[in-house]
């Protein structure tokens, strides 16, 4: 009952069962993870090497094994022990997770379990991801969600195979990424008066001053968290729209100097858009060089996504620039703008990601777009010869309501059914993204709710694919029905992790 399913598992007779003298022989990084994920609800040391008597060995090693790519893995379990293979060490990450979910769903426990054997059944494993990319945005920008729950989002997400963790860090409600020489970013940008109360479409406001930010240490330390258990941060910072926090921090970014803006308290699209100026242009490059210093990913997202253009259309200079560089509109400023973010971020080395609306405005050149207005724009990427991560509101928005149920809590827009996010199939593409935008997901407690079970899906779109076969090399028949099986076990396992998720219908 794996989820992901599995390339291909061979179930044998026999089982190995894990004692208080079964050793393990692995990278120390590898070993680390598996007692991490193991010791805390077994109570079992799992020692570094052979075992001391007849406890058993697991074995985890990494092997010249190009078929298997940067994070496949083969895992054989019988009555002898556990033997991992894979090419790198991603892969035996992922083989360590698999394992996990191999033992009784009590595994997941913060606590000791008394009372379990601690039983593997025995199987044969070979297992290759579908896509390179399966990620998940966090949106932290609109409410600055505690640091401790970053760290256990990032669990969950290596839980469920889910190799990328894209953290939205700055909108026109709050900006939470700290940065050195700008320090009102955080200072001022990072707070807010209040919130809208209800749906932003009431009006209202629930006057409750609301803000936060991370310092770029404990980031750091969030990086490296991840990086253990086989997840990639990419950071967002979104520009040259969404800014409304960087223009109250900083009045000069903005089209009219003279105007002392808020931060956003309303949610929807501020029409205050950064200036072209090569000031604001220099400013913001300094404020990606310390981006970059924090997340060592190679890509960097700049949003580009929603962004009006009337600021510039009435802007003089603005006007004179898309005339110098022989622009149709005014508009397609933004296409220039960010093509000088992608050539600064190429010389550290990065590469740039972007929100499909660039598409429209001159996208720069190797820019990885996430298809997020329709299944349209993925077809529209490829068209255009980029790259592309399916991320369409119609699959993969979490933040929209899973069913259209009145006792549903609040959401920003229509339905997104768990069965349509199973059956998504995405194409040749990089990756497919789920996304919490957390408008109306103020507490993690939401979030959660929100993401799972639907967020487990995507997992098994993202690792396993159209293609993926199971049990003996048998595609299962109705694959929707037998999914809803392996999740519901899968759920058991969330249940022991205190994962408040939606229920099942």
């Amino acid at each position: 009952m794996l989820l992901p399913r599995p390339t291909r598992l061979i179930r044998a007779a026999g089982d190995f069962t894990l004692t208080a003298t079964t050793g393990v022989q692995a990278p120390d990084g590898i070993a680390d993870l598996l007692r991490e994920l193991v010791t805390p609800a077994t109570g079992l040391p799992l020692p570094d090497g052979p075992a001391a008597g007849a406890g058993g060995v697991i074995s985890m090693r990494t092997v010249d094994a190009a078929q298997l790519g940067a994070e496949g893995y083969r895992l054989t379990v019988d009555e002898s022990g556990v033997r991992a293979e894979a090419a790198t060490e991603v892969g035996l990450r992922w083989a360590v997770q698999t394992l996990r979910q191999l033992l009784p769903e009590q595994v997941y426990a913060a606590a000791p379990v008394r009372g379990v054997p601690w039983r593997l059944p025995a199987v044969q494993i070979v297992d290759v991801p579908r896509y390179a990319w399966r990620g998940s945005l966090l949106d932290v920008a609109r409410w600055c969600h505690p640091l401790p729950f970053l760290y256990r989002y990032v669990d969950l997400l290596a839980a469920h195979k889910l190799n990328t963790l894209h953290l939205h860090l700055t909108d026109d409600q709050g900006w939470r990424f700290e940065v050195r020489r700008y320090p009102r970013l955080t200072e001022v940008g990072g707070y807010r008066a209040a919130s809208p109360a209800g749906h932003a479409r009431d009006g209202r406001g629930d006057g409750v001053p609301h803000g936060g930010w991370y310092r770029q240490a404990d980031l750091r330390d969030l990086v490296a968290y991840a990086h253990r258990r086989g997840v990639r941060v990419m950071p967002e910072i979104d520009l040259p729209g969404h800014a409304q926090a960087a223009i109250a921090a900083y009045p000069e970014f903005g089209n009219d100097p003279t105007r002392q803006l808020a931060v956003r308290t309303t949610w929807g699209i501020s029409t205050h858009v950064l200036n072209l100026e090569p000031a604001t242009l220099a400013a913001v490059c300094d404020i990606l060089d310390e981006v970059v210093d924090v997340f060592p990913f190679e890509y960097v997202h700049v949003g580009g996504d929603e962004v009006p253009s009337a600021e510039w259309a009435a802007s003089p200079a603005a006007t004179a620039r898309a005339v110098e560089l022989g622009l149709p509109r005014v508009a397609d400023l933004q296409g220039w703008w960010t093509g000088q973010l992608a050539a600064h971020l190429a010389g550290h080395r990065r590469r740039i990601a972007v929100w499909d609306e660039l598409l429209d405005r001159g996208a720069p050149a190797g820019a990885t777009v996430f298809a997020w207005r329709g299944t349209d724009r993925i077809d529209a990427a490829q068209a255009a010869g980029l790259p592309v991560v399916a991320a369409p509101y119609t699959h993969t928005y979490f933040d929209w309501a899973e069913s259209d149920d009145p006792a549903e809590p609040l959401a920003i827009a229509g339905t997104v059914p768990l069965e349509t996010v199973y059956g998504f199939q995405p194409g040749d593409v990089l990756g497919v993204q789920g996304q919490l935008w957390s408008e109306y997901l103020p507490t993690p407690q939401r979030v959660l709710w929100r993401a799972f079970p639907r967020l487990a899906a995507l997992a098994e779109v993202g690792w396993s694919g159209p293609t993926a076969v199971d049990v003996d090399g048998v595609v299962p028949t109705g694959p929707w029905a037998e999914f809803r099986d392996r999740l519901t076990v899968h759920l058991r396992r969330l249940d022991q992790l205190g994962v408040g998720y939606r229920p099942l219908d």
